[in-house]
């Protein structure tokens, strides 16, 4: 019987390249690399307290209950293969590996994982190249502050199958890796230069090189309002473009107010900040409370 739904990060690995491998190395060949790369995948999935679910063709599906677990299992399973699988495919191409998570709810039986969870990180994966770490903007709020240095924002997206769009992340584990970000010389002529925030005693800066904030009541937000009303993950500001892009998360929605004009309410949608004004989260915020947050759009 399906247990009662759980949160997991989901990640896939995919065995990138395959087809080429059956193409150089015939099949029977190539069956026995792809097989020892999935044993390889799910010895290190379960050496970082992940479990494995299933096996399908050249990709491998496991849950972790930790993101840092997960996030440090794709890591290792792209250094595993940075080296040949033998001499007897020295003529083959090095196998590598392409890997998508996202984290949430989830049916599990005893042998398989079902449910919306399962299906965006299936598409995530499809999204990365081979060495790339993809994942979801719930994921990577989830990573502890250690780790969350080496993620990037890539891009926002609509999956096929799913209303709205959604922030794709990168987790740049290789040396010397480095998000492409447009050059200024490259930006729109109405491009905004820079965006700052101000919240009590606190203030960060959005530009080129810090492009994405996020907002709410736990501690690895960027910048956290443990107040009533505010999300866990509540809403997250990104340079994309050129442009701020205020985005909703939240069960509560945000409250966007600029002066001589009616308060914007957004809830799971987003909206372009421009001039200045103020940010609540859950509620509406005077000036001087404490739940304000200021922002102004440097040109």
């Amino acid at each position: 019987m399906p247990q009662e739904p759980g949160y997991a990060i989901v990640l896939f690995a995919d065995i990138a390249r395959s087809t080429q491998m059956y193409e150089q190395l015939g099949d029977r060949l190539a069956q026995k690399v792809v097989d020892d790369c999935l044993t390889r995948l799910s010895e290190t999935t379960r050496k970082h307290r992940g479990d494995v679910i299933k096996t399908i063709g050249d990709e491998i599906l496991c849950t972790f209950k930790e993101a840092d677990d997960a996030i440090q299992a794709a890591v290792e399973m792209n250094r595993g293969f940075d080296q040949k699988q033998g001499k007897e495919n020295a003529d083959s191409p090095s196998p590598q590996v392409a890997i998508g998570m996202h984290c949430g709810p989830l049916i599990q039986t005893r042998r398989d994982v079902f449910g919306d969870t399962v299906n965006v990180a299936a598409r995530i994966v499809k999204l990365a190249k081979p060495r790339q770490i993809l994942l979801t903007e719930p994921v990577a709020q989830s990573v502890q502050p250690s780790l969350r240095g080496k993620i990037r924002y890539v891009d926002t997206q609509t999956l096929r199958g799913k209303s709205g769009r959604m922030s794709i992340q990168e987790y740049l584990w290789e040396p010397g890796d480095a998000t492409v970000l447009l050059k200024r010389s490259a930006l729109p002529k109405n491009a905004q230069s820079g965006l700052v925030l101000t919240w009590a005693e606190n203030t960060i800066r959005l530009d080129p090189d810090r492009p994405a904030v996020s907002l709410g009541r736990q501690d690895h937000n960027d910048l956290i309002l443990n107040y009533e009303r505010v999300s866990r993950f509540h809403a997250r500001i990104e340079y994309r473009r050129g442009k701020f892009h205020l985005i909703d998360h939240s069960s509560n929605g945000t409250y966007l107010q600029r002066p001589g004009t009616d308060a914007v309410f957004i809830k799971r949608d987003e909206t372009l900040l421009s001039g200045s004004g103020i940010i609540s989260l859950g509620r509406l915020a005077t000036p001087g409370s404490p739940g304000a947050v200021h922002f102004a759009v440097e040109a």
